[in-house]
């Protein structure tokens, strides 16, 4: 694809970025940044700095090499900044976050992270690197709010493979759903708005991470798996159940349809039960929540999913159902930062051009939400206009968690 930009700073991206106060000590730096993110924003089938450096003038790949790996400056404050502009002008309240990981498939045994292991993108065990995200979703916008990169144990544990790689001495091993806690911590530090916080199975089984958002005094939605444990009270001597074999208890009537965003082909709808339990430890005390089950409507293929939440005891079945599903947000970003802004296709091995790359990502990726949102808010005739990067159709959240057919 002969695909080439303007010399020029898109309008557009040049306010964007305005307020940014990013120090380089080269005064190139401001621009690498500039053409890098553009690069990213192009049509191109592969973006690399090779290939950026092709269609993007005023630039050269050995200036975007540099600008990943060996320029002066702060990619988490940058990140930070965009953090910042995000909440004021892209969050509406009754926000989520969503933490969540993504592989990224590579070749060879050099880049920073890689390793044969599992990864959810693939389905199977592949060699590949494994980035822990965290992202902000609200009924009108999502976006990201930080990546880190998971530092294998063998990793972890050999110098010579940290020293080539530049990995930071104080990074050590931390599991992933330790990085999504570390991640977690960093969005409060940056003031991100939330109600709760959302992940899947491989999160939500792990009572370590569980404990983790309890100490911090945080509510949540999860998804678990069939096996999870719990009981119907607080005392050890309750039988305990599986999660499958409780809700599978329940009579088919009191599952209710509820209906949680309109998609493509009209509103997204399944049928919910929640039923107040207490989820079971291996450390002693048991923790009082929700256990929610989903299953199909008629016409629909049968599937099942758990979920299990501390929300309070009057929390609306909707709002449950609503929570649990605002996980999409992060497969969306998963999605179209791979395949449209080439988050998967950075050729480097060091671990500062890796988040380097990926914090430029997020800027991309912002900067489309953005825009989205003004061209919305410009826009003035009946229906609404969808660019490339739409922030989330759901529909407001007093619609989404009010109604229930």
């Amino acid at each position: 694809m002969d695909v080439h930009t303007s010399p020029a700073a898109l309008p557009e991206l040049q306010e964007f970025l305005s307020v940014f106060q990013v120090r380089f000590r080269r005064p190139e730096g401001r621009q690498a940044l500039e053409r890098y993110t553009t690069g990213l924003l192009t049509e191109l089938p592969t973006k690399n700095g090779d290939t950026i450096a092709q269609a993007v003038p005023g630039t050269s790949a050995q200036r975007l090499q540099e600008f990943l790996t060996n320029m002066q400056w702060d990619a988490e404050d940058l990140n930070r900044q965009r953090v910042q502009k995000m909440i004021a002008e892209a969050s509406t309240g009754d926000g989520v976050l969503v933490v969540d990981d993504s592989g990224l498939p590579k070749q060879g045994s050099a880049s920073v992270g890689v390793a044969r292991q599992y990864s959810g993108t693939l389905g199977k065990v592949g060699n590949c690197q494994v980035a822990v995200t965290c992202c902000y979703a609200d009924p009108q916008a999502a976006w990201p709010v930080a990546v880190r990169l998971y530092l294998p144990h063998a990793w972890a544990q050999d110098p010579a493979r940290r020293q080539r790689a530049r990995v930071p001495t104080e990074v050590a091993f931390q599991t992933k759903p330790e990085i999504a806690l570390a991640l977690l911590d960093q969005a409060r530090a940056w003031g991100v708005p939330h109600r709760c916080v959302v992940a899947d199975a491989d999160y939500g089984d792990n009572p370590n991470f569980l404990a983790g958002l309890e100490a911090r005094q945080e509510r949540y939605v999860v998804a678990v798996r069939t096996d999870f444990q719990v009981s119907m009270g607080p005392a050890a001597s309750t039988p305990v159940w599986r999660a499958d074999e409780l809700l599978h208890s329940v009579p088919r009537w009191q599952w209710r349809t509820v209906r949680w965003r309109r998609g493509t082909k009209g509103w997204l709808r399944k049928k919910f039960v929640a039923v107040r339990s207490w989820r079971v430890t291996s450390d002693g005390p048991r923790h009082e929540g929700w256990l929610v089950g989903e299953r199909a409507t008629q016409g629909q293929p049968e599937e099942r999913k758990y979920f299990w939440s501390n929300l309070p005891p009057d929390t609306p079945l909707e709002v449950l159902a609503g929570y649990a599903h605002r996980r999409h947000a992060i497969e969306q970003f998963h999605e179209e930062a791979k395949g449209e802004l080439g988050w998967d296709q950075y050729q480097g091995r060091l671990w500062v051009g890796f988040h380097r790359h990926a914090v430029t990502v997020l800027l991309a990726y912002s900067f489309l939400v953005w825009l989205g949102l003004q061209e919305r808010h410009h826009h003035t005739k009946q229906g609404r206009r969808r660019g490339p990067f739409p922030p989330s159709a759901d529909i407001p959240a007093q619609d989404t968690a009010g109604r229930a057919s």
